[in-house]
């Protein structure tokens, strides 16, 4: 069960699977906090359900220490490690090929599902605009795929720099909130009692508080189109998570404390369209204000897209997924291939569970699935970052993270707990047994057929060099 067998890439394997390089470290800050955005405009509330205001300010603290340990060793890995592959890389030179897979599966499903949540909470944002029924909602999902796929197999250069315009864009659309609802603000009469279930609710809520910041540590994938990501990187990841730590505690204390009351935005797939409603009254005028707000979700479903297309094509490149996933278009040099795979099954999981029979919002379910994979590819990342410290002491770090071994170990605890707290709730808890149907699927796939089938990718080579193993 443990061997893997590899062969050598031909020369035009490699030419067909070619990236282009464009980022600086402004497009790499667009790219992390565009991949995040949405989390201040649609997920985060459903935790005021599971743990009220109080259970998810204390959630949101504690996510925020993992998030700065995770981040910084992300950081230094990704400097010395400056592959498209991200999180499996690094797993990859620290625990070898079974550590690089199943790290490389959770991170999978993590950015599959994730732009799932997304389309689900633009689907409600613009059936809220138009007034259209729910059942038309898999329309807007499908429109949303189709063009931001496009967009996407377009060019990089496209893709970076609507990046960069939508996540500003999206950063006015949440300052546009703030103010708004700021005029009404009462936490005390909107959002009491602070614990409806008690002190020890606010493990509930940890997965609802991750969402402020999940993907913000995909930037490494842009590794291989990044001018110089040794250090454009760091600094990336660095900055994005500071502008995400500031939206977070604005938009989860003004929203929580605005006029519809946090019982209301709790349930509610459009939350900022209701404090919009609330300040402005059910007019043209607010819902020119919920298209403003429907940007967020359009930078983060737009980046992740980017996100899964590159993970999916480094884990081809290399033989874990179905090679024929890696080839890049001839002349746009993007992993169309990958794209149009990761849409097809992040459409088919929100499709399956908006037909499925349950009484639970379709973007909740969903968004625990997608916490399921993060936090076990979070785990891992944090074992990569300590087992490459010890073990590949002389490695060249041209960053390192001022956190050290304990940021990793104290993110990689909280990151185990959150994992523990998705099988404690009832109501989501069915989505997440079905993220580990995948998983375990993933895993049997490896171990049944790719370990025999390996490539010697970037990535492949430079960690068998690494661990003596060529």
């Amino acid at each position: 069960m443990i061997e893997t067998k590899y062969t050598a890439p031909s020369a035009e394997f490699l030419e067909q699977r070619k990236l282009k390089r464009h980022a600086g470290v402004w497009q790499l800050w667009a790219l992390g906090v565009g991949a995040v955005i949405s989390g201040d405009f649609f997920g985060w509330n459903f935790g005021l359900a599971a743990g009220g205001f109080g259970g998810m300010i204390v959630a949101l603290t504690i996510v925020t220490v993992m998030y700065a340990g995770l981040c910084l060793s992300v950081a230094e890995m990704a400097a010395a490690l400056p592959h498209t592959g991200g999180a499996y890389s690094f797993a990859r030179s620290a625990m070898g090929p079974w550590g690089g897979y199943v790290t490389g599966l959770a991170e999978n499903m993590e950015y599959i599902l994730t732009p799932a949540v997304i389309v689900v909470g633009i689907g409600g944002y613009l059936g809220a605009i138009f007034e259209t029924s729910k059942n038309f909602e898999p329309v807007w999902w499908l429109i949303c795929y189709a063009v931001f796929v496009a967009l996407n197999v377009w060019g990089v250069e496209l893709s970076f720099r609507f990046s960069l315009v939508i996540t500003l864009a999206a950063l006015v659309a949440l300052v546009v909130y703030w103010v708004s609802v700021a005029p009404q603000f009462d936490l005390a009469r909107y959002a009491t009692p602070y614990f409806p279930k008690g002190v020890a609710g606010f493990w509930a809520c940890l997965p609802f508080a991750l969402w402020f910041y999940l993907a913000i540590e995909q930037l490494p994938l842009a590794a291989e189109e990044s001018h110089d990501p040794v250090v454009d990187i760091p600094k990336g990841l660095s900055w994005g998570l500071t502008t995400l730590v500031v939206c977070a505690f604005l938009t989860l204390t003004l929203g929580s404390g605005s006029a519809p009351g946090a019982a209301a935005i709790a349930k509610s797939n459009e939350p900022l369209f209701l404090g919009f409603v609330a300040a402005y009254g059910n007019s043209a005028s607010s819902k020119v204000l919920a298209v403003v707000a429907c940007i967020g979700l359009i930078a983060s479903f737009h980046t992740i897209l980017f996100a899964y297309g590159r993970q999916i094509y480094s884990l081809s490149r290399a033989g874990y997924f179905p090679v024929w996933l890696s080839t890049t278009h001839s002349v746009r040099k993007t992993p169309h291939r990958a794209l149009v795979a990761g849409a097809v099954m992040g459409f088919s999981a929100a499709l399956g569970m908006h037909y499925a029979p349950h009484d639970s919002p379709v973007g909740a379910i969903l968004l625990n699935m997608a916490v399921f994979g993060a936090v076990i590819a979070y785990v891992l990342q944090m074992a990569s970052f300590l087992l490459l410290r010890h073990r590949f002491p002389a490695l060249v770090r041209p960053y390192r993270s001022p956190l050290g071994r304990a940021g990793a170990w104290v993110s990689g605890v909280i990151a185990l707990v959150t994992l523990g707290t998705l099988f404690g709730n009832a109501e989501y808890v069915k989505g997440v047994y079905g993220a580990v149907v995948w998983f375990v699927l993933g895993l049997i796939w490896f171990a049944l057929y790719a370990r025999h089938r390996l490539i010697l990718s970037p990535e492949e080579e430079f960690a068998r060099a690494q661990r003596g193993e060529l």
